[in-house]
């Protein structure tokens, strides 16, 4: 009979890149989350302070393709950062149907408080492995990511389609 208490996780499983992505994306959502909540801040918060920081002011529709953050929730953190002066959100001049986001000195400063916290949660997740590998693992995993994201050959001729 077999031990209703066994929680091992089939090899087959374990050997599936998919399940292991899978599994540990679970996990690092909950570290990030418990981080984040435990100091006050919010995911999509550090997203769009991180890309009003490194790309400049931008359009709530910007930044939402920029984050991949859909529209709603972009307007709703957009919102939530400006009531608490980290943002601020401006009419277009070139449109004025465009709000302008912009990062403010205190924006500048939460952001550095929430990648300190960030930094906490990385070095847990990859603390089995020494400083090469992390840096290894984090760069395959952006080629991984990316190789994704590239368009998909269909093998069908579009003028055909």
């Amino acid at each position: 009979m077999q031990n209703m208490g066994d929680d091992r996780v089939p090899a087959l499983l374990r050997s599936q890149p998919s399940w292991l992505v899978t599994q540990l994306a679970t996990q690092v959502t909950r570290l990030v989350g418990e981080a984040f909540d435990a100091a006050g801040f919010r995911r999509y918060h550090y997203a769009l302070l991180a890309a009003l920081d490194e790309f400049g002011p931008a359009s709530q529709a910007a930044l939402g393709r920029r984050c991949r953050i859909d529209r709603s929730y972009v307007v709703e953190a957009v919102g939530e950062l400006e009531a608490a002066g980290l943002v601020l959100r401006a009419p277009d001049p070139a449109d004025r149907r465009r709000n302008v986001v912009t990062l403010t000195g205190e924006g500048h400063i939460h952001l550095a408080a929430m990648t300190r916290t960030l930094d906490d949660v990385q070095d847990e997740l990859t603390a089995p492995l020494p400083a090469a590998e992390r840096e290894q693992f984090v760069h395959q995993l952006g080629r991984v990511l990316d190789h994704l994201r590239e368009p998909r050959v269909t093998g069908k001729d579009p003028a055909i389609s």
